[in-house]
This record gives C-alpha cells, sequence and structure tokens, in this order.
C-alpha cells in the first residue's frame, strides 16, 4: 500500500514534471539537434512511466512494451546520428 502512494505521489508527479520541461525543450530548442534529443528523452520518459504502471499494476507485460519502445529509440537515434554524419560530409 504504502509504495503505491509513494507512485501516485513521488514518482509520477516527478516524472510529469520531466515530461513538461522537455516539451518546452522540443518546441524552443534552437537546433534541430536539441530537438532530437528532447524527443529522445521523452520516449525515455514514456518508458520510465510505462516501467513505473507496470510495477505498480503488477502487470509485467507493460515491460514487453517498453523494451520495444527502447529498442525503437535506439534505432531512431543512430539513425539521426547518421543522417547528421552524412551531412557534415557533403
Amino acid at each position: 500500500m504504502t509504495l503505491n502512494l509513494y507512485f501516485d505521489y513521488v514518482i509520477f508527479p516527478i516524472l510529469t514534471v520531466t515530461v513538461i520541461l522537455v516539451f518546452i525543450r522540443l518546441f524552443k530548442g534552437p537546433e534541430l539537434v536539441d530537438r532530437v534529443v528532447a524527443l529522445d528523452l521523452l520516449i525515455t520518459i514514456g518508458i520510465a512511466l510505462i516501467t513505473v504502471y507496470s510495477i505498480r499494476s503488477a502487470e509485467a507485460i507493460f515491460l514487453d512494451v517498453a523494451m520495444i519502445f527502447a529498442l525503437i529509440a535506439f534505432l531512431g537515434t543512430i539513425a539521426f546520428s547518421f543522417y547528421l554524419d552524412k551531412q557534415e560530409k557533403k
């Protein structure tokens, strides 16, 4: 019971505040790299939210979803790095 209160009153509000701050960086980011890093961080925070919800609800299936999101985020970061590398060589 106490663990659920910890999730509800500490972890979820902290993650919510971080999502708001990252959205500000996503929209205000002066350069494309800042926006991509913010988008990657949003996906990472989403993975954290899914993981915390999975622990709170005792449903292990959500961890599979979090792992799939993590793989997609990793591949997206690699693809963007490859794109920037090709752009610099031109």
